[in-house]
């Protein structure tokens, strides 16, 4: 089974994160979809954190060499297998539910540290809330 990744925030279409990170043809996009989580509005980037109560809207990508493509991810979201509870955020896998009806397994980066004020991005759409902020 392929691996999927779970973009919600600066790796979605519409940023150029991708290509600078140099892994825009690494990826194969699956569709738009969600996850159960709550999103937060960090000022320059998102912050989503596990909620069953929310969903947070973003874009499924397969992975087509995962090895390098996970490890440049990881680096970009400040994560350290090694040492997860002092990452910045963590590589989870959870369910993602895609908009044409699938239920997939993703990859997904969770916020790992105290979100103090950050307001809650109440549609769960970064991209919506980027263009009337």
């Amino acid at each position: 089974m392929a691996e999927q990744v779970f973009f919600y925030g600066t790796l979605m279409t519409g940023f150029d994160r991708r290509r600078r990170a140099g892994i825009e043809g690494k990826l194969s996009y699956t569709g738009r979809g969600y996850i159960h989580a709550a999103l937060f509005d960090l000022g320059i980037y998102p912050a989503a954190v596990p909620n069953d109560d929310a969903r947070v809207h973003g874009e499924v990508y397969e992975v087509l060499e995962p090895g390098p493509v996970l490890g440049v991810l990881d680096e970009i979201e400040g994560y350290s297998p090694s040492s997860p509870d002092s990452s910045l955020y963590v590589r989870t896998r959870v369910p993602a539910m895609i908009d044409d009806g699938r239920v997939m397994d993703v990859w997904v980066y969770f916020y790992n540290a105290p979100l103090g004020r950050a307001p809650l991005i109440a549609s769960g759409d970064y991209l919506e809330h980027v263009r009337v902020r």
